[in-house]
């Protein structure tokens, strides 16, 4: 199935580019009330599941043991920007379990936020693996095997314990089982990512949202991590980015993680609903238009929340000038 396009980009009045992609919306049962392009097509899902990797650190009792609140649970379904509060959780998460910047195997690289890149670089400072965007997540892993009494050295690996908890979770949430027939690939910070359809990546979402379809105690880690992430939408993503500003706009009624190469899940718990799509060419400009505008559809705002939420819909595209040269927009309703 050819994909369709879901994204055109202006310039002036005319189409300049345009972004095809495949979106799903399905319930926890796996119902699906909407669907663009070749929503069966397993992908990687990258970031877009941190909520769902993040599970063993809640289930296990690990977060309680040291004492998690918001702030840290937040961080560990992020992948921020690398700016000095998310540095900062980070750090305390791993000391908390008596661990440091060292045992951290995501490896180092600039903040992906240039405001956070440029402080660091005055300062004379040098990039570390806490300021990996994935920082937050690995710290989880972490503290997890520590709680645990597993050795945390190759934690990254597809046969360590930890991954094989993690990857555990996801198959069982998604209804996908990660074994050694499943395309299986190494992501940007060295886990294991596993390729999922999109249809099994939305009902997960679905099941995030509402606790249907898992047992008591993995429903109300659920209700924890979304309670987490909608109290602190900065540590999830960072200033100025997608997933943080449209949680800060809506709270709680919506759950919005991106991942890499045009990946976006959410979870809308009113309308007890999971949504996953993937821009084809990776574009997260496409795939930021893509996913606001299902929000927008799904997810009743009123007259001023719409108002605000109308310019990650429509997006306005200016020049180095501050003029404005064009915008995007959705194709489909």
């Amino acid at each position: 199935m050819s994909d369709p396009i879901l994204v055109e980009v202006l310039r002036g009045d005319s189409v300049e580019c345009v972004h095809r992609g495949a979106a799903v919306v399905s319930d926890a049962a796996g119902r699906i009330v909407f669907s663009l392009g070749d929503i069966d097509r397993a992908i990687y899902p990258r970031s877009a599941i941190k909520a769902l990797q993040a599970l063993p650190l809640v289930e296990s009792g690990a977060a309680d043991r040291f004492g998690f609140g918001n702030a840290e649970l937040a961080l560990a379904c992020s992948s921020h920007s690398g700016e000095e509060r998310h540095v900062a959780t980070a750090a305390g998460m791993l000391a908390r379990a008596g661990l440091g910047e060292a045992d951290l195997e995501c490896g180092a690289h600039w903040p992906s936020g240039a405001a956070a890149t440029h402080a660091l670089a005055r300062s004379g400072g040098k990039p570390s693996a806490l300021h990996n965007n994935c920082s937050g997540k690995h710290s989880g892993f972490l503290c997890f095997a520590c709680s645990q009494d597993i050795d945390t050295r190759g934690y990254v690996g597809i046969d360590h314990k930890v991954q094989r908890f993690v990857a555990e979770a996801v198959g069982e949430v998604t209804g996908h089982r990660l074994d050694a027939d499943t395309a299986v690939g190494t992501d940007g910070c060295s886990i294991p990512t596993f390729a999922v359809p999109l249809t099994k990546l939305a009902q997960g979402f679905a099941k995030l949202a509402t606790g249907e379809g898992v047992g008591p105690e993995r429903a109300k880690a659920f209700v924890r991590l979304r309670a987490a992430c909608a109290a602190e939408p900065f540590l999830v993503a960072g200033s100025g980015r997608f997933c943080t500003d449209v949680m800060e706009l809506l709270g709680q009624r919506v759950f919005v993680k991106t991942g890499a190469e045009g990946v976006f899940c959410a979870a809308l718990p009113d309308q007890g609903l999971g949504i996953a799509l993937k821009c084809v060419d990776g574009a997260p400009r496409a795939s930021e238009v893509m996913m606001a505008t299902l929000i927008a559809k799904l997810l009743p705002m009123n007259e001023a929340e719409a108002a605000k939420f109308r310019r990650f819909v429509t997006p306005v595209m200016k020049n180095w000038n501050g003029i404005t040269v064009g915008g995007l927009r959705p194709t489909f309703s």
